[in-house]
C-alpha cells in the first residue's frame, strides 16, 4: 500500500451525466428529484433524492460551558430529539452567519459575541442534498425584544442548559441522535483536544455546498 499524507482527505466536486430528470413531489420547502445517472461502466441508475435548501446549526455555549439545547418532535422518527438551534436556509445565497444568528434569536431568545465554524455536513448524501453548517457560539446574553412566537412542533418544544461534558456522555451513551447536536458536541471536544476553539475557522468562512454573500 502506497502511504499517503493528510493532503488528500477532501471532498472534490463531480458530477456524473444526467439523462433524464424529474421532480415528482415538491414541498413548501423542499422537493424530492429523479435522476437518470450514466455510471462509470455505462450502464444507467435511478436515483431518487430530496432537493433542501440548506440548514444551520449552532452550539451556544455560556460562561458555565453549558449548552443551549431544546427538545422539538420529529414526526419521520416519531420522538422528541434533544437537540442545538437550527433552522432552514430560507432565502438563496443566505448568509450562513446570519441565519444562525436568526435561530439562536427565536429558538432560544439568545444572542452570542463570538462565533466560529465547527464543522459542514451532509446529513444524509444517500438520498439528500442538504448541507448544514454548524456554529460555535460563546460570549452568551439574553436577546432584547419580544420573544418569536412559536407554533406548530415548536410550540411544545422544551429549553434547557446543559454541561458540554453532559452531552458528550449522551451522545456515546446513545441517548440522543439529532446530528447536529452530535457533531457539534463531538467536534467542539476534538478542537478542544486539537489545536484549541481559537484554531477554528471564522465564522464567514467560504462554504462551497452554499455559497452566500456578505
Amino acid at each position: 500500500m502506497t502511504e499517503q499524507t493528510g493532503d488528500f482527505l477532501a471532498d472534490t466536486p463531480a458530477h456524473w451525466p444526467v439523462t433524464v430528470t424529474e421532480t415528482p413531489f415538491t414541498g413548501n420547502k423542499t422537493s424530492v428529484r429523479a435522476d437518470e445517472v450514466v455510471m462509470p461502466d455505462g450502464s444507467a441508475a435511478r436515483r431518487d433524492y430530496q432537493v433542501h435548501p440548506g440548514s444551520v446549526a449552532v452550539l451556544a455555549l455560556d460562561e458555565r460551558d453549558e449548552a443551549v439545547v431544546i427538545e422539538q418532535y420529529r414526526h419521520p422518527v416519531r420522538h422528541k430529539l434533544w437537540e442545538i438551534p437550527a433552522g432552514l436556509l430560507d432565502v438563496p445565497g443566505e448568509n450562513p452567519l446570519h441565519a444562525a444568528q436568526r435561530e439562536l434569536y427565536e429558538e432560544a431568545h439568545v444572542k452570542a459575541d463570538e462565533w466560529h465554524v465547527l464543522a459542514d455536513v451532509y446529513t444524509s448524501p444517500g438520498g439528500s442534498d442538504e448541507a448544514v453548517r454548524i456554529f460555535l457560539a460563546t460570549g452568551l446574553s439574553d436577546a432584547t425584544g419580544e420573544r418569536f412566537a412559536a407554533t406548530e412542533e415548536e410550540a411544545d418544544m422544551r429549553r434547557a442548559r446543559v454541561p458540554l461534558a453532559d452531552l458528550v456522555g449522551a451522545v456515546l451513551a446513545g441517548r440522543v441522535h439529532n446530528t447536529c447536536l452530535v457533531v457539534g458536541v463531538l467536534a467542539l471536544q476534538a478542537a478542544r483536544s486539537g489545536d484549541g476553539v481559537q484554531a477554528l475557522r471564522p465564522a464567514n468562512a467560504p462554504w462551497p455546498a452554499r455559497p452566500f454573500g456578505a
